[in-house]
């Protein structure tokens, strides 16, 4: 690509590669294992790496590079540039204390969805995911209606690449039963995962567009299965979701 694109800067491409590096491991990073996830030289990692301590991004401890606090800058950035972002938690806050659920605001990132803003009820199973997590596009009810807006040349191309794995004995791993889930969604608007992430956990999500119909991002409700069927979660859930989704259009 930086053959073809003059005002490619590989250099910038190396340095963002490093800290999304990161993310991955989840943990401090050798030279080593920063050149095997990147698949750069130790060379070039380490140019990479002693720039962004310099710069204040990471730091060194003998060895090991991990992120620095000032990293959470870049992310933070997206958070206050995103329009959505901005007027999402009165809404979630609105939405969660209504049904006492968690609600989520999600957007698509290549084969991930990427949770931008989040509400967490008291009593949620899956308190600890927070703002910046992410999970997979084809097992999750967010994933599916993001995956929605593409074609289905591009939703195949997505899924053939990209490791499927069952999460519990009710993940969707095909791709054929998985584009029936979004064919689903593209008929009836929204979207359920049934314990296909977390045992014990339902999820309901809806597309959020903007006023010329772009799919922006998908909202959901996640309930324990001990509270609610699939089907009283579309009886009562569901239009939670078109008001809060109706009270977006407004503010966007």
């Amino acid at each position: 690509m930086a053959n073809k694109e003059p005002e490619y800067v590989m250099g910038l491409e190396k340095g963002l590669a490093i800290i999304e590096a990161f993310g991955e491991s989840k943990s401090s990073l050798t030279l080593t294992q920063a050149a095997q996830i990147t698949g750069h030289s130790k060379a070039s990692v380490r140019r990479s790496l002693l720039t962004l301590c310099k710069l204040g991004y990471a730091q060194q401890t003998g060895r090991h590079f991990q992120l620095a606090p000032r990293a959470l800058r870049l992310g933070h950035a997206y958070v206050l540039s995103e329009s959505i972002t901005k007027v999402a938690q009165p809404v979630l806050d609105f939405t969660s204390e209504r049904t006492h659920e968690s609600a989520s605001i999600a957007v698509l990132d290549l084969q991930d969805v990427v949770f931008v803003a989040r509400s967490t009820y008291h009593r949620s199973l899956s308190s600890g995911l927070g703002v910046g997590a992410r999970l997979p596009a084809y097992c999750t009810a967010t994933g599916r209606v993001l995956l929605s807006a593409l074609p289905n040349g591009r939703i195949e191309f997505i899924l053939n690449r990209m490791s499927r794995p069952s999460f519990t004995p009710h993940t969707r791993t095909g791709v054929r039963e998985i584009l029936r889930e979004i064919q689903f969604v593209r008929s009836q608007g929204y979207s359920i995962s049934d314990q296909e992430l977390e045992l014990g956990l339902r999820s309901i999500a809806v597309p959020i567009r903007n006023a010329r119909g772009e799919l922006l991002a998908a909202m959901s409700l996640s309930v324990a299965t001990s509270r609610m069927t699939c089907e009283q979660i579309v009886e009562a859930m569901l239009p939670e979701l078109e008001t809060a989704r109706r009270n977006f259009s407004t503010l966007l």
